[in-house]
């Protein structure tokens, strides 16, 4: 599977995680088993380098953000709240990058 494969079947899915979170119909519990699962099957490619695009550079910095921040800091941040939003909208539907993102390939476990 390509980088923009992974990508690709995965970026949807990290949008509706977070956006359920926000809208409080989801546990963020559920949120870090979905990162951990999500990196785990990134480690089985071994891809190195930059993010390729934006949507990939989106994509990590929003999984970032959910695996630093806890689930109280991002419920009670609006600013942070509204980025999080942001970059789930743009990996649902797309449109203008959101800014600030600055998401980057996990390195090797």
């Amino acid at each position: 599977m390509t980088p923009n494969e992974f990508i690709d079947n995965k970026a949807p899915q990290l949008a509706q995680y977070g956006k359920a979170f926000l809208n409080n119909q989801l546990d963020f519990n559920e949120i870090q088993l979905y990162l951990w699962d999500t990196l785990e099957e990134w480690q089985q490619f071994n891809h190195q380098g930059d993010a390729q695009s934006d949507m990939e550079r989106v994509f990590w910095h929003l999984l970032h953000a959910l695996d630093k921040w806890p689930d109280w800091m991002i419920r009670g941040n609006q600013f942070l709240r509204k980025q999080i939003d942001d970059c789930c909208e743009y990996l649902s539907i797309g449109g203008q990058c959101p800014s600030g993102c600055i998401g980057h390939r996990p390195s090797s476990m």
